[in-house]
Order: C-alpha cells, then sequence, then structure tokens
C-alpha cells in the first residue's frame, strides 16, 4: 500500500474559521481602546494611511495567528472570516500600507503599543503583582533576513545577516512576561545602542500601568 499523492486538501468550506480564539484576542483590543490610540496617534498621509485603525489592526490579528510575511495576511480572508470581523482588508492593501511607514510613524505606533497595555493592564491580571515586585528583562536578538536590498540588514556578532530587534519584557512572580517596547536596529549595532532610552520608556510604561487612576 502507497500514499496517493493526488489528494489535494482545500479548506474552502465558507463557515468555518480556523482560529477560534482570535475574536475573543480582538475585541479585548477593542476594549481596550486600540482603534481610538490609532486615530489619536497615528498620522500616516495620503491614501496608504486611510482606515489606519482597521489596517492596524488586521496586521495585529495576522501577527496573532501566526502570519510573518504580508502573503500571509491573506490568512484573515479565509473561511468564514467575514462573518465574524469587519473591515478586512487585502494583503496587498496592507502591504501598500507598511510601506508607507517612516521611523517617525514607528514611533507613533510605540505610543500606541505603550497606552494599550496601560489600558490591558487595567482590564486583566497581565501585571498582577507589579505594585509590588517586578522583573525588567532587557536583550536583544538577531533576525537573519534574506535579499540584497533588505534596508539595515548586515553581519552582527553572531555572524548571521539580518536586522537586531532589542526588546524589553516585564514580569512579576505571578505573570508571565509581556513585551513592553522594540527597538529595530541594523544588524551590525552595538548591543548597548539605544538601551538607555528603552529602559526608560519601559519603566515609563510600567509606572503608568500600576499607578491607580483617581
Amino acid at each position: 500500500m502507497r500514499v496517493c499523492h493526488t489528494i489535494q486538501p482545500v479548506f474552502d468550506d465558507p463557515n468555518l474559521v480556523a482560529f477560534g480564539g482570535l475574536p475573543a484576542v480582538m475585541r479585548l483590543a477593542e476594549q481596550a481602546g486600540l482603534h481610538e490610540l490609532v486615530e489619536q496617534h497615528l498620522t500616516l498621509p495620503g491614501t496608504a494611511g486611510a482606515n489606519a485603525p482597521v489596517k492596524v489592526s488586521a496586521l495585529i490579528a495576522g501577527m496573532v495567528v501566526g502570519a510573518d510575511s504580508i502573503s500571509d495576511m491573506d490568512v484573515l480572508r479565509h473561511g468564514g472570516m467575514g462573518r465574524v470581523f469587519d473591515g478586512l482588508r487585502a494583503a496587498t492593501t496592507l502591504g501598500t500600507h507598511l510601506r508607507a511607514y517612516r521611523f517617525g510613524h514607528v514611533r507613533q505606533l510605540d505610543a500606541v503599543a505603550s497606552r494599550l497595555l496601560i489600558k490591558l493592564a487595567g482590564l486583566s491580571p497581565i501585571l498582577d503583582g507589579a505594585d509590588q515586585l517586578t522583573f525588567v528583562d532587557v536583550d536583544d536578538t538577531i533576525r537573519e533576513t534574506h535579499g540584497y536590498r533588505k534596508q539595515g540588514a548586515a553581519y552582527g556578532y553572531s555572524r548571521v545577516k539580518g536586522l537586531n530587534a532589542l526588546v524589553a519584557t516585564i514580569s512579576t512572580p505571578t505573570s508571565a512576561p509581556v513585551i513592553a517596547a522594540t527597538r529595530l536596529r541594523k544588524g551590525n549595532v552595538s548591543s548597548a545602542r539605544g538601551a538607555a532610552r528603552l529602559i526608560g520608556d519601559t519603566l515609563a510604561t510600567l509606572r503608568r500601568a500600576t499607578t491607580p487612576a483617581w
């Protein structure tokens, strides 16, 4: 007996959704004010910036379900996704949106992310116990890239050609680590480059997330 290689499984039922937990995640993001924060802080000009809250939330949803490239964003349009979510955009539309970003827009997204984390901390126990003891961890990681035109890609200390991401996480004895701040840097940058500012931003976010609102 041999395996038949002529079978091509297809996921085409219009009523099925592969990621049943995604609606709950995006509902929580809406309750934390994701759309309003993007509307307030992101100023992307031109048609690429039109309906930015919808496009940014779609990109976040794609990353939640494992998309790591623009073409992967089509995962949001399969099966019954159109019945669960409205405002879905094609992968090419999301790619056009991303290509319009400059460094200033990245900093605007940093402002959105920090404020979103603060609001999430008020809606869920992701920073439970942070007012008693908090751990802040800062580390960098090399993300390998391919091609000759990738901006900023270079060989760093790991001898891998790529980009260097600096990541700050915060956790407590009773809560798992959450990412509080990130920076994407050139592949051959010094590990400590920008760490002081990143730590300052992280501590500011942590302070606001654990300070009671009167």
